[in-house]
């Protein structure tokens, strides 16, 4: 841990940077008893987590409290356009581009790195619909499925936003330059051994699992990737496979 004290003391120093150590914080991953690490004579406070472009970071490598504080921000972007919502002046299908712009993009931002499952799914997927009720005008007592109101307000299942927003960015990614931080993290594994018992759902997992159900490898994916045409098939055919039933 002292070499990566240094490391880090010579780093600041080649690079003209003077590291505050009460504005610094550490953030371990997969580390039951990190030790130190000092800067001058302080030792840099450990965090669980922590706030990084308006997304929240943490540890274990969830999303569940990022996802519940960007549906906490989407939700207070909805209550502010309630009277959008209730006027009869503006179309169905002006609501919707509103909803898109002004809401589903404060629901889902960094969303293309999350590592979802099927609770976090779950919430995304209340909130949506919920959202899109009040503005096609669906209360209760009236009841209808998830399939008519997505038809209704020509949106898509929470499912295939992820799945096409999640894969629109591998395909972004995929064309990069082979010393790109975000190419390079796609395939890289870490070193040492998990923990026995099963393994816990990973961002790369689902990636991969999604790969699977059509027969297809990293490699293929990255050929794929430079056709825009042919990646815009696959991701649509992802997206078809994908699809929660209602």
């Amino acid at each position: 841990m002292q070499e990566k004290t240094d490391q880090l003391n010579r780093f600041s120093r080649q690079v003209g940077l003077k590291i505050s150590p009460q504005k610094t914080k550490v953030l371990p991953v997969n580390i039951s008893a990190p030790l130190p690490i000092r800067v001058g004579q302080l030792d840099l406070e450990m965090t669980p987590q922590f706030t990084y472009l308006d997304s929240t970071v943490c540890s274990d490598g969830g999303a569940d409290i990022d996802i519940r504080q960007r549906i906490g921000k989407a939700r207070g972007a909805f209550a502010k356009l309630r009277p959008m919502w209730r006027s009869r002046n503006y179309s169905r299908r002006m609501k919707i581009k509103i909803y898109e712009a002004c809401v589903l993009s404060v629901l889902l931002h960094r969303s293309e790195c999350w590592r979802m499952t099927v609770h976090d799914l779950r919430k995304l997927q209340s909130f949506h619909t919920s959202c899109l009720r009040k503005i096609v005008h669906i209360f209760w007592p009236k009841k209808i499925s998830n399939n008519e109101l997505f038809k209704l307000s020509e949106q898509e299942d929470m499912s295939i936003v992820l799945t096409r927003r999640r894969w629109s960015w591998v395909g972004h990614a995929l064309r990069r330059e082979s010393t790109s931080i975000s190419k390079v993290a796609l395939r890289w594994t870490p070193e040492g051994k998990r923990k026995r018992g099963r393994p816990k759902s990973t961002w790369r997992r689902t990636a991969e699992a999604e790969l699977q159900a059509l027969n297809l490898t990293w490699g293929q994916a990255s050929w794929l990737a430079k056709d825009r045409q042919e990646w815009r098939r696959l991701v649509d055919a992802l997206c078809a496979t994908g699809h929660l039933k209602d």
